[in-house]
């Protein structure tokens, strides 16, 4: 797949994420925010958390975009007694009487971690490598995993029993923590007629595994401004109580700052998110549009915005 300029390559992104979208929403009634957030992901070559209460379409959004994209999808029930090995993968001895490593679910293009946080930080551990090195290592082997990669991650809000946070360092991997909310009215309307009936919608595949490489590739190489990497940058330093950029009310609402990951991914997110919207460089207003979902997982509150009932997004809002 190849484009003449990166403006028409821009151009490309742009239309084929048009008909993304319209055929996603063949499927899943609503949730534009949270399809557009999953979507800026991928092609910024990130993985993503989904926190929302049961029965908001997380897992078959996570299908039928997989479907959409034309990716090989493989979900894993988290649950208490899952072992590292049921993700990764293990060595068993062959017939050969050597042992050979077969490759667990971890080994696709789409992974849906659902309910994430009902299992123990062993299994989760078990993610962080390929998450971040995109490879894993079983009994001292590192083995690559395909290209594209993604984590999709669910977890329910609710439930605090029985569950196991995740861990500061794992949540920093993801790129975008996105609530779902509850549809309207008139959105639940329309998904209980179409699920209630004998209806069934069928989507087209888009894209395929190389067209959406050459499109991270892409994302990577838009151009952006001094004064909006400079603006990015600030925001993330203004989160971090102890930063020379941090304002009053930050010390007091906040007890610690996103990292430098938080940073890289406003960039990366700024950029995707001009090129889906028709610009060919990112602008301040494309940062703000993703810095909520980007920033909310990274930093902690500290006890005055817990009383005041401030918050992670109220708080980033007054960064702006």
């Amino acid at each position: 797949m190849q484009h003449r300029s990166d403006v028409e390559a821009a151009d490309a992104l742009k239309q084929a994420y048009q008909q993304i979208r319209a055929e996603i929403g063949k499927v899943i009634i609503g949730q534009d925010e949270v399809v557009k957030f999953v979507l800026i992901s991928i092609f910024s070559n990130g993985h993503c958390l989904l926190v929302g209460v049961p029965g908001l379409a997380k897992t078959l959004l996570v299908q039928t975009v997989a479907q959409v994209l034309d990716l090989d999808f493989k979900r894993i029930q988290f649950t208490p007694d899952l072992m590292p090995s049921d993700i990764i993968g293990s060595e068993i001895l062959g017939e050969d009487r050597n042992f050979k490593f077969i490759p667990g679910p971890v080994f696709s293009n789409i992974i849906l971690a659902d309910e994430i946080n009902r299992t123990p930080p062993k299994t989760q551990a078990a993610l962080l490598e390929a998450m971040q090195e995109k490879s894993v290592t079983a009994a001292g082997v590192t083995h690559k995993l395909g290209k594209p990669f993604f984590v999709l991650a669910t977890q329910n809000p609710i439930e605090q029993e029985g569950t196991y946070p995740l861990p500061e360092a794992q949540l920093d991997r993801f790129m975008f923590n996105v609530a779902l909310n509850y549809p309207s009215f008139k959105e639940e309307l329309q998904v209980v007629k179409n699920t209630t009936s004998t209806n069934t919608q069928t989507v087209n595949k888009q894209l395929n595994a190389d067209q959406i490489i050459y499109f991270q590739q892409l994302v990577r190489n838009i151009p952006i401004a001094d004064n909006v990497l400079e603006y990015a940058v600030k925001l993330v330093s203004k989160t971090r109580p102890d930063s020379e950029f941090a304002i009053p009310q930050v010390k007091r609402l906040l007890n610690w700052g996103a990292g430098p990951r938080a940073s890289q991914f406003l960039v990366l997110g700024a950029k995707c998110h001009a090129v889906l919207h028709g610009k060919y460089s990112p602008d301040i207003e494309d940062v703000q549009a993703v810095a909520k979902p980007i920033l909310s997982h990274r930093i902690v509150r500290s006890y005055h915005a817990e009383a005041e009932g401030l918050s992670a997004n109220d708080i980033i809002e007054q960064l702006f």
